[in-house]
């Protein structure tokens, strides 16, 4: 429940900061990444959708355009790229055949690992440089920071 003495004021730099530093985050974490990748970088659409999809595998084309909050047709478009690319396979819903579940290959699976594993380990870096007062504070952070994705991400969001 939001605490309805919090001054709008400090709210407003709350969510001004937040804005500011977390694609800041993210931006920075990929291009370590970047260096360390041994694959082609695959544009952020992709990546959003495998992601999405090794998440909630058989995932439909119709709730993964609704997830990520784009037309069925441009998903469609990513699928078939990926599918071409040997990283996303589509496989016929039994009950309709107009409807495909998306599956990530194993290649892909590998990929987002090898991803995922280098993120970690470079932000593991990064925090080890932080003072103990920094990693405490990050650390009561992260349940506040969950529920905060949750909600941005709740359908009322």
């Amino acid at each position: 429940m939001p605490d309805p003495t919090a001054p709008d004021q400090e709210i407003d730099h709350v969510a001004s900061a937040l804005v500011a530093s977390l694609p800041a985050l993210h931006r920075g974490l990929e291009r370590q990444v970047a260096h360390g990748f041994p694959h082609p970088r695959l544009p952020d659409g992709q990546l959003a959708l495998l992601f999405l999809v090794e998440e909630r595998e058989g995932i439909t084309v119709r709730e993964t355009a609704e997830a990520l909050l784009m037309k069925p047709n441009n998903v469609s478009a990513l699928v078939s790229q990926l599918t071409d690319l040997g990283l996303l396979e589509r496989r016929q819903d039994p009950a309709d055949k107009r409807v495909a579940h998306l599956h990530p290959t194993p290649t892909a699976r590998e990929r987002l690992a090898e991803a995922r594993a280098l993120k970690e380990t470079h932000l593991a870096g990064a925090l080890r440089t932080l003072t103990e007062g920094e990693l405490d504070a990050l650390g009561a952070a992260l349940g506040a920071l969950t529920s905060l994705n949750r909600r941005l991400h709740s359908p009322a969001g």
